[in-house]
């Protein structure tokens, strides 16, 4: 089974977001902002909220014009769980899911 987390050499924890279509990282140790970690890979928790943003963009090509406008995904991170919150730009907000694999 492969983990739904990973630890990165540069005191980062990094999932794989299904909204975004990305990974999302954050810092668990090293100069503030940090967050909590429970330690598991399978069923992580990381405290406080995740809040990603994605800056406007106007001169976006056709092809990528959702970048033309700022992006925002905020979730929380719970037993393995990624629960979207209704700030998200994605189809995913306001779900709760799981958290899928991190493959290379």
């Amino acid at each position: 089974m492969a983990a739904k987390i990973r630890r990165m050499s540069d005191g980062q924890l990094t999932f794989y977001c299904p909204g975004c279509k990305c990974g999302h990282g954050v810092t668990i140790e090293g100069p503030h902002p940090v967050w909590k970690w429970n330690g598991s890979f399978d069923t992580p928790t990381l405290t406080p909220s995740i809040l990603v943003t994605y800056p406007a963009n106007p001169k976006a090509i056709e092809e990528f014009k959702e970048w033309r406008t700022k992006r925002v995904c905020h979730s929380f991170v719970t037993n393995g769980k990624i629960q979207f919150l209704n700030d998200s730009f994605h189809e995913l907000k306001g779900q709760t899911i799981d958290i899928p694999d991190y493959d290379d």
